[in-house]
């Protein structure tokens, strides 16, 4: 074994790597993008909950609570509601996280030493947000019961009631026990429908250049529109097979409740296909080899994930990072679905969703096609 030998291999290694601009590019571009996305979508410590004051005692003790809550970086209080209805409507659109309802008579309880009953409605949807958001209404509520405490303390001696003088009811829509599987399994069947199309479809156009019979199929009477409809509808029909069989476990065997329409998740699983299938036919027409079309899947998978809003909320993630959500297809499949299961709404209130999906899935197929035309050409 000589060691001149071992540097020259390693030479023409490095030289063949990098020769390959596309191979160059797959090298060094995604751990970049990935090291950007982990550092601005991967943060635990949840901030700027949006959050509606129900306020039916309106006394100058309600208003002293509401205060703590739109003094605190946690809450970000969007607005004041007048029913119980409002509120859950707001949490059916995705308009507020919590709402906190000060009931009546709660200063005139808190005054003759009794406790004063607050309410705190938490959407139940995301089981790990709504853990959290009721740890930080319960520091909120339970600092200021104690500033009450020592007021009174010092008004009365120790004469006074050590009862604490506001106590917190809370509530956990849609998911009442906070079980996280109620979360998390809508969500593994929307990343096993991304991950299975996107993998087999990048694949198809790549499998027949290394096969070599790419030239052949340019040359015959078959159009480019027609060529990827028959690249892609095979995998289609495995994805859908597979979110029925996923869908099957997760309601008989991890007892998920499913609330919604069959037909609306149909609908949304075909329109969120639209754009899986279609992203992993442009990485088809740009890759050479299946390792690359493998690496490139990977590549826009993990992100795809980290910004979809299943892991970390997307209000706790900065600005521009927000915006960029939005050109995420999964983002608008994970409320589908979670809505579905866990609220059962209907079109009415999941038809931005589904505009989102359609919008993206028709531009990338649009984009698929054109650019396996251009290569065609």
């Amino acid at each position: 074994m000589r060691l001149g030998r071992i540097l020259h291999i390693v030479h023409k290694e490095f030289i063949q790597v990098l020769r390959d601009k596309r191979l160059r590019t797959v090298l060094f571009l995604p751990p970049i993008i990935q090291l950007l996305t982990y550092g601005y979508a991967v943060n635990f410590d949840i901030k700027h909950i949006s959050t509606a004051i129900f306020d039916e005692d309106h006394s100058r003790e309600s208003r002293q609570l509401v205060a703590r809550f739109t003094s605190n970086q946690y809450f970000d209080v969007v607005g004041y509601v007048e029913s119980e209805g409002e509120v859950r409507d707001l949490i059916d659109r995705n308009k507020i996280t919590a709402a906190v309802r000060i009931y009546p008579q709660f200063a005139r309880r808190i005054k003759t030493g009794h406790q004063g009953p607050v309410q705190l409605i938490v959407d139940g949807t995301d089981s790990n947000a709504a853990i959290q958001v009721s740890n930080y209404a319960s520091t909120v509520i339970n600092t200021y019961s104690q500033d009450l405490l020592r007021e009174r303390m010092q008004r009365l001696g120790a004469a006074g009631d050590l009862t604490a003088p506001v106590v917190l009811d809370q509530r956990a829509w849609f998911n009442p026990n906070i079980i996280s599987r109620y979360s998390f399994v809508p969500g593994v069947i929307a990343m096993v429908v991304m991950l299975v199309s996107l993998m087999l479809t990048a694949m198809a156009v790549v499998r027949e250049k290394e096969l070599g019979t790419m030239e052949q199929i340019m040359v015959s009477p078959v159009t480019p529109a027609e060529f990827m409809l028959g690249k892609t509808i095979p995998f289609v029909i495995i994805s859908l097979i597979d979110v029925a069989v996923v869908f099957a476990v997760g309601v008989l065997w991890f007892q998920v409740p499913f609330r919604g329409s069959l037909l609306i998740l149909l609908l949304g699983t075909i329109l969120f296909l639209f754009n899986s299938v279609g992203l992993g036919l442009f990485i088809s027409t740009v890759s050479s080899t299946q390792q690359q079309a493998m690496m490139a899947s990977s590549f826009f998978f993990t992100p795809a994930i980290l910004l979809s809003g299943f892991i970390f909320p997307i209000y706790n993630m900065p600005l521009a990072v927000q915006y960029i959500t939005y050109l995420n297809p999964l983002r608008y499949f994970i409320v589908v679905i979670q809505y579905l299961f866990l609220k059962g709404v209907g079109l009415d209130v999941l038809w931005p969703q589904m505009l989102g999906m359609a919008t993206l899935g028709v531009a990338m197929l649009g984009l698929s096609v054109l650019r396996f035309r251009k290569r065609a050409v």
